[in-house]
């Protein structure tokens, strides 16, 4: 083979080759998930935040991590092509997790607030919280938020639901969580308790309500609206997440998984 032969034949292979680097740098973008411009973590996965003791939002049930929102973390990672990963974190030091880039996002019965609001994203409610008027059947003197004056309540520190309480006038007894709440109403030991309907309906699916009184007060307290928490930083995300809840409201997921927690829709 003589020279120019040689030359014509090495071109060739060059360009085959600048081709099939070139072909496999296309593939690989084009094998890249549309996710891995959302600011993830880690690639592929949706890494998500939550407290873990909390029935029945997230809890374990014979060692398995379960509950609302662990199925609604797993369907939202499905719905945006990811694999949902769960990293129970203690609550007070919960939300800041986000700052430190622990994980992508937060799912745990949070409430959208303007404070949170200046340091964090939210994402369209997925739980509409309802306050209701939990007492003894034998107090006929309190029958709506404007009879809390004075009154000794039970609430959790740093709650909506005390927040509230107090701003009707109640006494604070702190309380740990709704069980304990329930049980110094029952003991007699405090007036009654303002507490979320979702609450309600899973505390009376397993527990005895027999002299306790209910009264729902929507009418004189909005809707706490329960949302999804990101970094400032994680606008893609948000805009990824608020599509995938649309995806899981339209085709009955979000209802589905209320009725099975909560045997009632808190999702409206």
């Amino acid at each position: 083979m003589n020279f120019k032969k040689l030359v014509k034949l090495g071109s060739v292979l060059v360009g085959a080759a600048l081709l099939t680097v070139g072909l496999s740098a296309c593939g690989s973008g084009s094998k890249a998930s549309s996710a891995d411009n959302l600011g993830l973590n880690h690639k592929g996965t949706l890494t998500v935040g939550l407290e873990g003791t909390y029935a029945p939002y997230s809890y374990r049930k014979d060692g398995k991590l379960t509950g609302f929102e662990v199925e609604l973390g797993k369907a939202l990672a499905k719905q945006m092509g990811l694999k949902a990963k769960f990293v129970p974190t203690k609550w007070d030091g919960l939300v800041a997790g986000l700052g430190s880039s622990k994980y992508d996002i937060v799912l745990n019965d949070i409430t959208k607030t303007p404070a949170r609001a200046k340091s964090y994203l939210f994402s369209k409610p997925y739980i509409y919280s309802r306050y209701i008027l939990i007492t003894s059947q034998n107090r006929k003197d309190i029958n709506s938020l404007k009879d809390l004056k004075g009154q000794k309540f039970a609430e959790g520190t740093g709650t909506n639901n005390e927040q509230v309480a107090k701003k009707f006038g109640a006494k604070i007894v702190p309380s740990g969580d709704f069980t304990t709440s329930i049980a110094l109403i029952k003991q007699g030991r405090v007036a009654g308790t303002v507490n979320a309907r979702e609450a309600w309906l899973a505390y009376k699916k397993s527990n005895p309500t027999t002299g306790l009184k209910v009264k729902n007060v929507s009418a004189e307290e909005k809707p706490a609206q329960v949302v999804a928490l990101f970094n400032k930083k994680s606008t893609k995300l948000r805009g990824k997440t608020n599509q995938a809840l649309a995806k899981l409201r339209q085709n009955g997921t979000l209802s589905r998984l209320s009725k099975k927690y909560f045997n009632g829709d808190i999702t409206k």
